[in-house]
């Protein structure tokens, strides 16, 4: 293991009593201090290598950017194909959505439709079904009036007798009376619609 040599020495011409430089020593010999140009010299190399290195890093880091600035336009591209290929796609699916809808569409008009011309029929057949009702209650009436009218023309027959407005199973009874105006066997049950028809 070396040491440095010590900047000072001791003056061998005045045995140590005065001090003199190492580099004054060695000028004066006419003989350059080694140690001092090698440091020097190691001093430069590091320099120099230094400046290699940072020169080198440089260019390193320069290669990493272009790379990086490469493959990041790469990638960009890349997902610009994946993006021109999803916004398709999603006009794709717009679409088909939008034809969905006007079906739909089509479908709840159509069942509108369908709606209200059921209740246009339902309502015309309500409207029929009163003035069936109101038919029906007439021709109830009539009856009750034809019944009362037989009745009435009944009782100017002479020798028939004529029961009570029956209240179920037919209308009257029908039959022949003896001089005192009782009724005589047989009686015939009458169910009156109109003077026309008797059954």
């Amino acid at each position: 293991m070396t040491t440095e040599p010590s900047e000072s020495i001791e003056c061998p011409l005045c045995c140590g009593i005065g001090k003199i430089t190492r580099a004054e020593i060695l000028d004066r010999l006419g003989v350059k201090d080694f140690a001092r140009v090698a440091q020097l010299s190691a001093e430069e190399a590091i320099r120099l290598l230094l400046a290699k290195h940072k020169q080198d890093e440089q260019n390193v880091w320069a290669r990493f950017e272009s790379e990086l600035t490469k493959r990041t336009t790469l990638i960009a591209e890349r997902h610009k194909d994946e993006l021109r290929s999803l916004t398709g796609r999603a006009k794709e699916l717009e679409a088909a959505a939008t034809v969905a809808l006007q079906h739909r569409s089509h479908e709840i008009e159509s069942a509108n439709r369908r709606v209200e011309d059921s209740l246009r029929v339902a309502g015309e057949l309500r409207e029929r079904n009163r003035l069936l009702e109101s038919e029906m209650s007439k021709v109830a009436r009539i009856g009750k009036r034809e019944e009362m009218d037989f009745a009435d023309e009944v009782r100017t027959w002479a020798g028939i007798h004529i029961s009570d407005k029956l209240g179920k199973n037919g209308d009257y009874l029908l039959a022949f009376r003896d001089p005192s105006g009782a009724a005589l066997e047989p009686r015939l049950l009458i169910d009156n619609k109109d003077k026309a028809a008797i059954g």
